[in-house]
């Protein structure tokens, strides 16, 4: 049940980034997160009403959803941006560096250690990125230091949703996220405005729909296995977004990128193994 809940969210991460590139043919990025958070909103709805109602929703700490959503709203406008820059494959596999920064950030303000094999994981992360970016030979793209950025948001987004789930329940964590995208979105969205054609409305469809129920699959598959065998398995987004982008886009992904994004996927699995929490010993027989 777990491999089938992981391969619902690499299936709907992988529409999302094809659908991604593809309307922001179209559309400006403002006038995408404004679609996907509104459309997403309404997708969220019957979650918000079974638990209570837009009532429910109220929250004590106001100031830390704001915050925390403005960085992701942010990190989310370079990581759509970059998809029109660089290849897919490269966009995903910096993207990976997320946990890395998460690491860092929760150790910094969350009081979690870093542990020996953390360290590990973080230098191997950073040599990745140098590996796929390449800042010695004088030609980088600012689409990959745009993912890079994005993926530093994700990762302070990421330590800051890891304290409101102390308190917080999911559905008023991801209210919060829909609303302060629609807030940061509406303005810009609005005065670049430009009527979709029908096919860009069913590519920002699908952006919405993926972006809001994806994450709802890695929590099911987190149900029925440890986070130790699920996480891995999102690790083939790597290849199967680079894939992608050879049959779609024509896109070839260099010696050093897939280094890099080898090192990158190497650190998260040592981070991985580094917070697995200890196996108990058998009591003998």
């Amino acid at each position: 049940m777990a491999a089938l809940w992981m391969a619902g969210w690499l299936a709907l991460m992988l529409m999302i980034t094809v659908a991604g590139r593809e309307v922001l043919r179209e559309l400006n990025v403002f006038q995408l997160i404004l679609i996907r958070s509104s459309v997403g909103l309404l997708m969220l709805y019957p979650l918000i009403r079974r638990a209570g109602g837009f009532v429910a929703m109220r929250t004590q700490r106001l100031p830390m959803h704001i915050g925390r959503n403005t960085i992701h709203f942010g990190a989310q406008l370079g990581w759509f941006f970059a998809l029109t820059l660089i290849p897919i494959g490269q966009v995903v596999a910096i993207e990976f560096t997320m946990p890395i920064w998460t690491a860092i950030v929760a150790a910094m303000f969350l009081g979690e250690r870093i542990t020996i094999w953390k360290v590990v994981a973080i230098v191997l992360g950073i040599v990745g990125v140098v590996m796929i970016v390449r800042p010695a030979t004088g030609e980088i793209n600012p689409g990959q230091l745009i993912a890079l950025a994005a993926a530093v948001g994700f990762g302070i987004s990421i330590a800051m949703v890891k304290s409101l789930t102390r308190t917080e329940q999911t559905v008023t964590i991801i209210f919060y996220m829909a609303a302060v995208q629609i807030a940061g979105s509406l303005l810009p969205g609005l005065y670049s405005w430009v009527w979709p054609s029908p096919t860009a409305w069913a590519w920002a469809i699908v952006v919405a729909f993926c972006g809001t129920f994806s994450h709802y699959c890695m929590t099911r598959a987190l149900l029925y296995a440890d986070a130790t065998v699920v996480v891995p398995m999102d690790f083939l987004r790597v290849p199967l977004t680079a894939l992608a982008g050879w049959l779609l886009y024509s896109e070839r992904l260099d010696a050093f990128t897939v280094v890099g994004a080898a090192l990158i996927l190497t650190g998260n699995l040592v981070n991985l193994r580094a917070s697995a929490p200890p196996v108990p010993a058998r009591a003998a027989t």
